[in-house]
């Protein structure tokens, strides 16, 4: 059966950042450091963009986010998918992208990164 015309799917890479979520199972944790945050919704939550290892070799175990009433940092702790055990990991860059929830919105605080020193 063929693809009527104009509905061939497109095979060209995307630009934009991989959506990903934390997995809660990564094995060799530690802290990854972002790129951007961006307040999407209103502000009551924020988009995060950083540079990343693909998949499964290089997974989001978690985002952690400590709230005052000057700053938000966010925290996110990258590690290995244990369903990486017998695979080959080819060393490239991708970029990733996830959204946190605040709880309250942005507003006038600061972001900082959490792995930052």
């Amino acid at each position: 059966m063929s693809n009527p015309v104009g509905t061939t799917p497109s095979k060209a890479p995307s630009k934009a950042p991989k959506q990903v979520k934390p997995t809660g199972n990564a094995i060799n944790v530690h802290k990854a450091r972002w790129t951007k945050a961006k307040p999407v919704s209103k502000g009551k939550k924020l988009q995060l963009t950083w540079q990343s290892g693909v998949e499964p070799c290089t997974v989001l175990d978690r985002v952690k986010v400590k709230e005052t009433s000057k700053r938000v940092t966010v925290t996110l702790y990258e590690g290995t998918s244990p369903k990486a055990e017998n695979v080959s990991c080819i060393m490239i860059a991708i970029e990733k992208t996830t959204t946190v929830k605040l709880k309250k919105p942005l507003g006038k605080r600061k972001v900082v990164d959490g792995a930052k020193p």
